[in-house]
């Protein structure tokens, strides 16, 4: 397939999309990641590996603005995250985000939200607008589905509706929090094969995610968290050399138990790239 994602110029390959620096996360003052340093650059994909509960989507959500930033500092395209407002540039697929039979709409219309960051919410969509958003469907494998239902699709093909949603805004960066959760063998390899395929087009990637073997082809770069901070950064064939000694084997699908912290009083529910509301935002 060699349909593209919108078509906005790309950053430069090597140049830094996004930088931690002492960065610390947590909900309601407790902290749960503590002084992490990390650049991402244009090009990247990087997969961010650790054991339930170490802070995996805490450190999506901490750049997002989802979880307060209680140290250290977040650039985002050499812009501090709290005066950052440019948030069709950060693609975003959340975990637990599900399309059921309760949303009652076609693919594109879902894909179709992912705009309302880059146009603004009260004007019409524009025939760039619609472009960008049959583009998107096309790089994920969805060209033929537009006007499907999202609730007669499998689990694999409504994960690749989020993907091409995030997609339409023509993000620099995609933040993606466990794409493969739920599915089976053979979708997490489509799901794959569309990652690289964006990889191709020089979209950067941060993927949390418990399952590498299937996005191993892909990813560059792999981040491993564990005990509150970064255990291991570095190039996926050291990774593979060290795995036994930095990464936890018994890492299974779980969303981040610090996530459970979101009951507690004073946790930070919404941020800047948060938009209320069923499936908008991304």
């Amino acid at each position: 397939m060699t349909s593209s994602p919108p078509s906005a110029a790309r950053e430069q390959v090597g140049s830094v999309i996004l930088r931690l620096a002492g960065a610390s996360f947590g909900y309601a003052e407790r902290p749960v990641l503590t002084a992490v340093d990390l650049t991402i650059r244009a090009g990247e994909v990087v997969a961010v590996l650790g054991p339930n509960g170490s802070g995996k989507s805490t450190l999506v959500r901490g750049v997002l603005g989802l979880a307060p930033c209680l140290g250290g500092s977040v650039e985002i395209l050499g812009t501090p995250r709290d005066r950052f407002t440019e948030r069709h540039l950060v693609g975003y697929v959340p975990q637990r985000h599900t399309l059921t039979a309760a949303v009652r709409a076609t693919a594109r219309e879902i894909v179709a939200t992912g705009r309302i960051a880059r146009r603004g919410l009260l004007r019409r969509p524009s025939r760039p607008d619609r472009e960008a958003v049959d583009a998107a469907l096309r790089v994920v494998g969805l060209g033929e589905h537009a006007d499907t239902d999202v609730s007669t699709l499998s689990g694999g093909q409504q994960r690749r509706v989020l993907i091409a949603r995030a997609l339409a805004g023509d993000p620099q960066i995609l933040l993606m929090d466990e794409p493969t959760a739920g599915v089976d063998v053979a979708n997490q390899h489509v799901l794959a094969e569309v990652l690289a395929r964006l990889a191709a087009q020089g979209v950067t990637q941060v993927i949390v995610t418990h399952e590498l073997e299937a996005l191993e082809p892909v990813v560059t770069r792999v981040v491993v968290i564990d005990r509150g901070g970064i255990t291991f950064d570095g190039p996926t064939a050291q990774f593979e050399q060290v795995h036994p000694h930095v990464h936890h084997d018994h890492d299974t699908h779980h969303h981040d138990l610090e996530l459970s912290a979101q009951a507690s009083p004073g946790v930070v529910t919404s941020g800047p790239f948060h938009e209320p509301g069923g499936v908008r935002g991304g």
